[in-house]
C-alpha cells in the first residue's frame, strides 16, 4: 500500500516532459510538453509523478529528460 503515501513523499528529482507522442495511450491529455514534474517514485521503466489532472500516475521514462 506504499502508493497511498506517494503524494507525501519527498521529491526524488525533477523531470521535463519532452514529448507526448504515445502509441497506445492518450498521454497528451495529462502531460504538457516542456513542463517540469516532480518524481515521487521511480522504477526501471517508469516515473511516478502527479500529472496535470492532479492524480499520481506512472509514465514511461522515454517521455522525459532529467532536469539538472
Amino acid at each position: 500500500m506504499i502508493h497511498k503515501t506517494w503524494y507525501d513523499n519527498e521529491t526524488i528529482k525533477q523531470i521535463k516532459c519532452v514529448h507526448t507522442n504515445a502509441k497506445k495511450y492518450m498521454v497528451k491529455n495529462v502531460l504538457t510538453e516542456g513542463k517540469v514534474y516532480d518524481v515521487k517514485n521511480e522504477t526501471d521503466e517508469f516515473y511516478f509523478i502527479v500529472d496535470d489532472s492532479g492524480k499520481m500516475a506512472g509514465f514511461r521514462k522515454d517521455y522525459f529528460e532529467e532536469v539538472k
